[in-house]
């Protein structure tokens, strides 16, 4: 095959701009052995960081940009060992660099967007207890256990065809809508940057922070265990404002992952994680405990639907409901308008279009080069939504076939929708219609079978419209490195084939070694028992609310609108003071210590860029990668202690003073 030549415009160390001629290799010299390894190892890494995350908040930071570095810090280790070794090889390059990030970024995703700390753990037979047993509308026997064998099969059967629902567009969405992708940009300006010769250097101040700070958390995590014994021991029970406020959550916890996402989270998603708890622990939840004996009987459990736990999980159903209901109408108007300007301007020159890069032309023809013939994704579709249609029901025979038949047909177009939105905002609204989906399938199901095909449902769309939205993203970061569409396709489908494997295996790793889904432990998995209720609320409407909490599901459904529209319409100084509704909710569930954790971690950046902006800037995403990364790491080990049955041999607690 013969390579193309391309001109780049670089710069040297000293800032001079250099035009460099170079040569594209053909597209299967993009994927590599090492790739794929390197690959796995951080798509296994992450998944196992982005499940804790999952079933303890359900908050996920954005880790592509982190992908991209460990993807970088791989290979060029990789590559000097070799060379040690007297051995030549392959220059590494930017165009392999965005092929490992997008297969490793493919694969952990699936740990969290696969449902284990939501749809698919909301089916188990401890959450279908927690949100009761004589609940009409949670039907006895309404639950699945959790299974590598059918979880596995069932990821298998939903991820790909997500991949094939969009390929036909891409020419649409990244060159004629010119769509921006803020993620999808941020990591090709990262990956390009890496490979200049300033951008070399840059990569290994990164490279020595983040090696520091991933041992530095790792040696940490290891030293907390000691004292972590049986029950609330530990660095992660520390009572750091008292032991009345630890009995309310507030506490510092001492998490390396929590303060890492919390540095490359933005100060307003921190700050109103820390408002959300204020509001609940703080506020709201001790004065409805002391409504005790009048809003709902004092005999039941502070855990039963219909106690205390009731109002936690239906007021963050609420706030979840209504920020999702504002974006989605709000990017749905958007979306809408920006297509119908752009059908207008299409036939026009449009005048920005000399405002842009030279080599804009260049980066078009490599992105049509190697075209992906439609017929091929056509019928690639049509044979995953086949196999789908014949085996989901069989797993789930809540789920009527026709109902798979119908979510495959209107799918594309909602995968469109989505994709353009996260075009323009970067926000991805596939929960939202994956939670429509679980609605209108819980209430069209009826009370016997409409919680499972909900949940079941919900997956469903919910993986079809998000997967094909993370592919316009990496296809936007392939379009900016000059990467191939075709290898960005295939690498996807090895990371979700990986992922697929890893993420139940991951998965069980947890819920073997730890108690999940306990409400007073640390793996709460939260937004398993929110989804559960969501699908019981879609069977038996209202009444299945505990005594006024519809009225204060009122309250936060409408502040969330609310506090949406007026982050839109007040002046910037004012917008970015109001807090995020769907950041608020995950305290409700949780507690407020991750919240002070992830403040932690807002304060440190905060700090740092006031003393030095340029280095902060430089640094900060590698340290949080490095802290992250670090404490995820340990996770490995301390799930083979606690299966093996070996326990810490210290217990460090604390008790209040007896008084004389």
């Amino acid at each position: 095959m013969e390579m193309e030549h391309v001109i780049e415009q670089t710069q040297d160390e000293n800032n001079n701009v250099v035009v460099v001629v170079k040569r594209l290799p053909p597209w299967t010299a993009n994927i590599t052995c090492r790739g794929v390894v390197a690959s796995v190892v951080i798509g296994v890494i992450y998944s196992v960081i982005v499940m804790k995350l999952s079933l303890t908040t359900g908050l996920i930071p954005n880790l592509n940009v982190s992908a991209a570095l460990l993807a970088y810090v791989f290979i060029k280790t990789w590559t000097k060992v070799v060379h040690k070794s007297g051995f030549v090889t392959t220059p590494f390059t930017k165009q392999e660099n965005t092929i490992i990030q997008t297969c490793a970024v493919a694969c952990y995703s699936i740990a969290f967007g696969g449902g284990f700390g939501s749809y698919l753990l909301g089916m188990n037979k401890k959450t279908y207890e927690e949100a009761g047993v004589d609940v009409e509308g949670n039907s006895p026997g309404s639950y699945k256990e959790p299974g590598i064998g059918w979880m596995t099969g069932f990821l298998f059967v939903t991820s790909f065809v997500g991949l094939l629902a969009l390929v036909p567009l891409r020419k649409i969405m990244i060159i004629d809508y010119k769509l921006t992708y803020p993620s999808g940009t941020a990591t090709a300006v990262l990956i390009n940057g890496f490979h200049t010769p300033k951008g070399d250097k840059m990569a290994k101040k990164q490279v020595v922070g983040f090696t520091k700070f991933l041992s530095a958390s790792f040696v940490w995590a290891c030293f907390q265990w000691f004292y972590s014994g049986l029950g609330t021991c530990g660095f992660t029970s520390f009572p750091t404002f008292g032991l009345k406020a630890f009995k309310n959550s507030f506490y510092f916890d001492f998490s390396m992952t929590y303060i890492g996402a919390g540095m490359i989270c933005s100060h307003l998603v921190n700050l109103s994680l820390l408002a959300g708890a204020v509001l609940s622990y703080g506020v709201m939840w001790p004065l409805i405990e002391d409504r005790k004996g009048a809003w709902f009987p004092s005999s039941l459990p502070e855990s039963s639907m219909k106690s205390l736990n009731g109002y936690k999980v239906f007021i963050s159903i609420a706030l979840i409901l209504g920020d999702g209901l504002y974006n989605f109408l709000k990017i749905t108007v958007l979306t809408a308008r920006t297509m119908y300007l752009t059908s207008r301007k299409m036939p026009k020159t449009n005048p920005e279009d000399n405002d842009q890069p030279q080599n804009d032309s260049e980066l078009n023809e490599v992105f049509l080069r190697d075209n992906i013939p439609f017929w091929l994704a056509a019928t690639g579709y049509i044979a995953f939504s086949i196999v789908s249609i014949v085996v989901i029901p069989l797993m789930f025979p809540q789920l009527k076939w026709y109902y798979v038949v119908v979510a495959y047909i209107i799918a594309p177009s909602l995968g469109f929708c989505n994709a353009y939105g996260a075009g323009l905002t970067d926000m991805n609204m596939a929960y939202n219609y994956g939670k429509v989906a679980l609605f209108v399938l819980s209430a069209m199901s009826g009370k016997h079978d409409g919680v499972i095909a909900g949940l079941i449902g919900c997956g469903l769309i919910k993986s079809i419209v998000s997967v094909s939205s993370d592919l316009m993203h990496d296809f936007k970061t392939g379009h900016l490195t000059l990467t191939s569409p075709r290898s960005m396709l295939v690498s996807q489908a090895i990371g979700t084939a990986v992922g697929c494997v890893v993420a139940p295996l991951t998965f069980f790793l947890f819920y073997k070694a730890f108690d999940i889904g306990n409400p007073d432990g640390e793996y709460k998995a939260p937004y398993a028992i929110v989804y559960r209720n969501m699908a019981i609320l879609g069977v038996q409407g209202f009444s299945a609310l505990p005594n006024h909490c519809l009225q204060l599901c009122y309250l936060f459904f409408g502040f969330a609108m609310l506090a949406n529209f007026a982050r839109d319409v007040c002046p910037e100084k004012i917008g970015k003071m109001i807090p995020l509704p769907m950041a608020m909710a995950v305290p409700f569930l949780v507690g407020a210590y991750f919240a002070i954790d992830m403040c932690v971690g807002s304060l440190i950046v905060f700090i740092w860029h006031k003393l030095d902006k340029q280095k902060a800037n430089l640094m900060v995403p590698a340290v949080a990668s490095g802290l992250i990364c670090g404490d995820g790491l340990w996770i490995l080990p301390s799930s083979i202690l606690s299966l093996a049955r070996v326990n810490p041999p210290i217990c460090m607690n604390f008790v209040p003073t007896k008084s004389s």
